[in-house]
């Protein structure tokens, strides 16, 4: 069985690629921007803060405290971080998989990556939809030949459903990333996630 990707690690990952924070800033954005696929908050992110610590992916740049506030400390992610994060970044938007939230995680985040990276991975993905649903439907024309009742076979068509579904919203998107529609800069910057990453005062 294939491990789940981490998906609260990816977001840290990719917070840390626009600016370091400290794990209150990140639970703030991920509340404040409905990253609804990240659960368990807030020992969730704790936990893959000290797991990506642990890999060298971020590091502590700065420990401070004001007034009786718990301790806090800042994070920043480093060049193996930054690479792991494009790579796992790449991956998820790439890959069908039977997981739908994985993949609203990766789109939530592709920002992060340079318009191009995310142009290929998405026309990858389009590229394994469209086989998969090819495949998916040869099996259905064999069942229906074979003589087995549609009834036994009505969830295979909800798949199929789903797929094409998936497969002509990512074709939109492709189409607005090509024409230019839709784009960003070579990566988000910080100044796009200020107002929500800084505390007030």
């Amino acid at each position: 069985m294939a491990r789940r990707p981490d998906l609260v690690g990816l977001t840290v990952l990719a917070m840390l690629s626009l600016r370091p924070a400290h794990p209150y800033e990140l639970h703030r954005f991920i509340v404040d921007t409905h990253k609804d696929y990240v659960t368990g908050l807030p020992r969730s992110l704790y936990h893959a803060v000290e797991k990506l610590a642990g890999q060298e992916l971020i590091v502590p740049v700065e420990t401070s405290r004001q007034g009786r506030r718990p301790e806090r400390t800042v994070y920043q992610i480093t060049g193996e971080g930054r690479r792991e994060l494009a790579t796992r970044l790449r991956s998820l938007l790439e890959s069908p998989g039977a997981e739908r939230r994985t993949f609203t995680a990766a789109v939530s985040l592709m920002g992060v990556l340079p318009v191009p990276d995310a142009l290929r991975s998405l026309q990858t993905r389009a590229a394994s939809l469209e086989g998969a649903l090819a495949g998916l439907n040869a099996h259905l024309d064999a069942l229906r030949a074979s003589g087995l009742p549609e009834v036994l076979t009505v969830e295979l068509d909800y798949e199929r459903t789903l797929s094409e579904a998936e497969l002509a919203w990512v074709r939109r998107l492709v189409t607005r990333l090509e024409s230019g529609e839709l784009t960003w800069s070579a990566t988000l910057n910080e100044g796009l996630l200020a107002e929500v990453l800084d505390e007030p005062g």
